[in-house]
């Protein structure tokens, strides 16, 4: 692989993380952004494509971020070409904003003794695209918000998503923590909660945690309670996870940080500020616990690791 790829990838890190740390040097954690606007009692979904596909991964950090920063309402996002496709057309002067796709290739190389050997080379592709609301032409389903269930419902559909994992959950006691060893999520007794949708929020962290056990997604979390990047690192997976799910779910995950979470920022400061390559791995593994926690629902639609 060429030198300038290389550096162009470097970049594309260094731009993203720098994003992230500047919020989080205010304070502000940008995955909960979208809930803390005047429109935090809407629904709140992923960005979605121009065909309807939700985002996935660190796009879904950027355009919330994005969408945040610049008033777009719109939950839909496109290509120039793919507006032209559509019948519509990109407002003159309007720029975009950067999302990337993360994949790899195999190359295989000959070793000194002539065997072939196989490489996994990972690549990140950067593309632009446009909000609906930067864009005339469009039918008015790709400009408006997605209609929800009532509120109800979307505790009930919640119920049951999580009872299709199949995780343990007990109750009791006044913490909410996942216990690896002997494999059980462990809440607080549901009255403890200021609402149902806190509920939810709060099982969906530690349903992140869940997943990376060794016979689902082999998250290594022997280091958890010794180290405190390590730590730093799984409690930035389960936070983004909770996120992606709370909104796929239609429930506002919990905005306060928790006690034992609030210091973590220092901690995902010096991990992000010595790792370029941190957060988007974060999104990363948050998207795959996410996608296998979809995976056991009976009717799973399989969402794939496009960014």
């Amino acid at each position: 692989m060429s030198r300038q790829p290389t550096q162009q990838r470097s970049d594309l890190y260094s731009r993203i993380t720098d994003k992230i740390i500047i919020e989080l040097e205010r304070g502000v954690r940008p995955w909960m952004q979208p809930w803390n606007t005047a429109h935090a009692g809407d629904h709140i979904t992923r960005p979605l494509r121009h065909n309807g596909q939700p985002y996935s991964g660190i796009n879904v950090l950027l355009l919330w971020s994005e969408a945040i920063a610049r008033g777009f309402t719109a939950p839909t996002w496109m290509t120039f070409r793919q507006a032209l496709e559509l019948g519509a057309a990109v407002r003159k002067g309007e720029t975009g904003t950067t999302v990337v796709f993360a994949s790899s290739f195999i190359r295989s190389d000959t070793n000194d003794t002539g065997q072939q050997i196989e490489h996994d080379i990972p690549f990140l592709k950067a593309y632009t695209v446009f909000n609906a609301d930067q864009i005339t032409g469009l039918a008015p389903r790709l400009r408006q918000p997605i209609p929800t269930d009532d509120p109800i419902r979307r505790i009930a559909n919640a119920d049951r998503f999580f009872a299709n994992t199949g995780a343990l959950i007990r109750h009791g006691g006044s913490s909410a923590y996942y216990v690896p060893a002997r494999d059980y999520i462990q809440m607080p007794a549901f009255d403890a909660f200021r609402d149902a949708a806190s509920y939810v929020a709060i099982l969906s962290h530690e349903m992140t945690h869940w997943t990376a056990a060794p016979h689902r997604l082999d998250r290594d979390l022997s280091r958890y309670g010794k180290d405190t990047c390590d730590r730093a690192r799984e409690e930035l997976i389960a936070e983004l996870g909770s996120c992606f799910l709370c909104a796929d779910l239609g429930i506002a995950p919990e905005l306060e940080p928790r006690s034992d979470h609030a210091s973590y920022l220092a901690a995902w400061l010096k991990v992000l500020g010595n790792d370029k390559r941190a957060i988007l791995v974060a999104a990363s593994h948050a998207q795959r616990a996410v996608s296998y926690l979809h995976y056991l629902q009976p009717n799973q639609i399989d969402e794939g690791e496009a960014a």
